[in-house]
């Protein structure tokens, strides 16, 4: 099969800077993402993951390959499942369109079967949701890292004159 992508976006009542700040806690991604067990930020640019999908347990690293403040943050696999992705923060007025895009390998039965199903796109569907409930409860961003990264290699952003 070939490889699987999913797409999904959703409004967040809050402005970019909050909503790009939320995004890269990645620690935090367990509350409002479904599949995901654990992140554990390792540096700036690598995290390592252990997602349960399916009942199929899978743990990997991935590198933020580039991240621009507000803008948005892509990522590749290291090993384990091979994956890309991107986030993107868009503004809206005073809310932000926040825009997922992945695209992976399914790699047994379960993920092929829910690949071909659509289950992938309505799971990141889900977790944008959470992700806008989890953010507009708390009303702020648990944190946030301002740092840029091109080509997987941390930047040191342009002081504003």
């Amino acid at each position: 099969m070939s490889a699987s992508t999913m797409n999904a976006e959703i409004e967040v009542d809050a402005p970019v800077s909050v909503a790009y700040d939320q995004w890269t806690q990645f620690e935090d991604f367990p509350h409002f993402m479904g599949a995901v067990k654990s992140v554990t930020q390792l540096d700036d640019t690598r995290t390592h993951w252990v997602t349960s999908i399916g009942g199929v347990e899978r743990e990997f690293d991935a590198t933020i390959t580039d991240q621009v403040p507000n803008e948005h943050i892509a990522w590749a696999s290291d090993d384990g499942t091979s994956h890309v992705g991107e986030v993107s923060f868009t503004s809206a007025g005073d809310a932000t369109l926040v825009t997922l895009r992945m695209t992976w390998q399914p790699e047994n039965l379960i993920e092929k079967a829910g690949a071909a199903l659509g289950l992938d796109e309505r799971q990141a569907e889900s977790d944008l949701k959470n992700f806008k409930k989890f953010l507009e409860e708390r009303g702020a961003a648990t944190g946030g890292w301002r740092g840029e990264v091109h080509g997987g290699t941390t930047a040191t952003p342009t002081p504003e004159i």
